[in-house]
């Protein structure tokens, strides 16, 4: 692979995340002070059983198509026909349970909101082939066009309807439209021709790979979700809503910009799998690349919440900012975990990513019963300790296959996360300084910006140079 191809695959990556989630985060916004939380948090109970059967459609067999290296038209085929077969079955078993759901969190509406929102796991698993195509191919070009078309156009029909008082219909034509010009501009833009052919071969050595992804990916979304189902199940619809904004929010920037990075990543370590020194060398680049822009944002979002909040999503979602400021911190490990994941995908050793998932999963959820009782706040410091051993866990895992020590890693984050302590003490002082809401959150992400790329200079950052590399298509990274 050229350095040029790379360099115009990142870019394009992150290109594709932040004009479709950009316009994504801004038109949801816009519709939040439209809506109730109570509204948000009736969507948000179904994202656990959404999410897992969306696991169940995929079974890890995209990232086993991608990994292979021999791969042929007929894994796709193979692929492709597993997904629907899998989707049309996982979506009857959702269609007959909704009324148990509906009774799990005592919610009637839930029952027709599940009926309705679960065609997605349809709509989904006819165009996971050939964005995948688009993945190896390296084309995030046209992955950012339909990408930004779709969420665009969906957006402001969800804005329409939440302005004419549709609620959370609004949510779920939104979803629904979303995911049906995906899928007609995928296959448009991938001219892909479909056959009636399956290999039963070709379905076992994908599966072999995959299966463990599969287990890997419930227990990740599981445990990613569970939250929000233990506290709709225990509080309110409201408070539901409160923590899934938050949960939104927080993620936004850790796990798109390590969504960007990664994704590319992942098909030039499959080329380069054999080599552990050069896949080291990559991994290094790329995760130190990332932790320089997660954690200021991350720091300046924990800082800011309360203004941000207030401003963004009005005083009614106030109880977002404390929620906020907390999974901000949880989130920050985001990057860890997700290379150092990869990492393991990439050299095959899915066993161990099961290994690693499993541990943590169950450290995680041991907290959880332990914070529990004493409401959302405890659960988010929870959530902030299961994050720490979770990266400490995977890491664990990954130096018995390749050699990176946690050492190494911690090499990578010390100098990134001084700078970023620095940038937000001087943001604090800004907060206090002002008591202006606006002047708090403008002129605070200003001085911020100011104090981070300025330590940056000073101290020879070459993180600096590589991100204007991307940012001007130079051709080194």
């Amino acid at each position: 692979m050229t350095r040029k191809r790379e360099v115009n695959a990142v870019l394009w990556s992150g290109i594709e995340r932040f004009s479709a989630q950009g316009v994504q985060f801004v038109l949801s916004i816009i519709i939040a002070r439209l809506i109730t939380p109570s509204d948000y948090g009736l969507i948000a109970m179904l994202s656990i059983f959404l999410s897992v059967a969306q696991q169940f459609v995929d079974s890890g067999f995209s990232s086993a198509i991608i990994q292979k290296k021999d791969r042929k038209e007929i894994d796709f085929y193979t692929v492709f026909y597993f997904n629907l077969i899998v989707s049309v079955l996982i979506y009857i078993i959702l269609f007959f349970v909704s009324s148990y759901i509906a009774e799990f969190y005592s919610e009637t509406k839930l029952e027709i909101i599940a009926k309705w929102i679960g065609l997605n796991i349809i709509l989904t698993a006819f165009y996971i082939v050939p964005q995948s195509k688009f993945v190896i191919e390296l084309n995030f070009k046209k992955q950012a066009k339909i990408s930004f078309i779709s969420v665009f156009v969906s957006g402001i029909i969800g804005v329409i309807l939440a302005w004419w008082g549709y609620g959370v219909w609004a949510l779920v034509c939104q979803s629904l439209l979303n995911n049906l010009l995906c899928l007609l501009l995928y296959w448009i833009a991938s001219r892909w021709k479909l056959r009636l052919k399956f290999s039963w071969s070709s379905f076992k050595s994908l599966y072999s790979f995959g299966s463990n992804l599969l287990v890997v990916g419930i227990l990740h979304v599981i445990f990613g979700n569970i939250y929000t189902l233990v506290i709709g199940r225990r509080f309110a619809s409201v408070d539901v809503g409160y923590f899934n904004r938050s949960q939104s929010l927080a993620t936004f920037p850790s796990m798109n910009i390590s969504s960007i990075i990664a994704r590319v990543l992942y098909p030039i370590q499959c080329e380069i799998q054999s080599d552990n020194e050069l896949l080291k060398i990559v991994f290094v680049r790329y995760l130190k690349m990332t932790l320089y822009v997660v954690l200021p944002l991350m720091m300046g979002l924990c800082i800011l919440s309360r203004p941000f909040v207030e401003i963004v999503l009005t005083k009614e979602w106030l109880p977002v900012a404390n929620i906020l400021s907390l999974l901000c911190i949880a989130y920050m490990c985001y990057p860890f975990t997700t290379f150092n994941w990869q990492l393991l995908a990439v050299k095959g050793r899915t066993d161990l990513a099961l290994k690693a998932e499993i541990c943590g999963k169950l450290i995680s959820f041991i907290i959880l019963i332990l914070v529990l009782p004493y409401g959302v706040t405890a659960i988010c410091y929870g959530i902030i300790i299961a994050n720490v051993l979770d990266t400490l866990i995977i890491i664990y895992y990954v130096k018995k296959v390749v050699s990176v020590t946690y050492w190494l890693e911690l090499k990578l984050l010390f100098p990134i996360l001084a700078i970023t302590t620095f940038m937000g003490i001087s943001i604090s002082i800004v907060f206090l300084i002002f008591e202006n809401r606006y002047l708090q959150l403008f002129v605070g992400f200003f001085v911020g910006a100011v104090v981070y790329v300025g330590l940056s200079y000073v101290l020879g950052f070459k993180e600096v140079k590589y991100i204007l590399n991307l940012i001007f298509r130079k051709n080194e990274l």
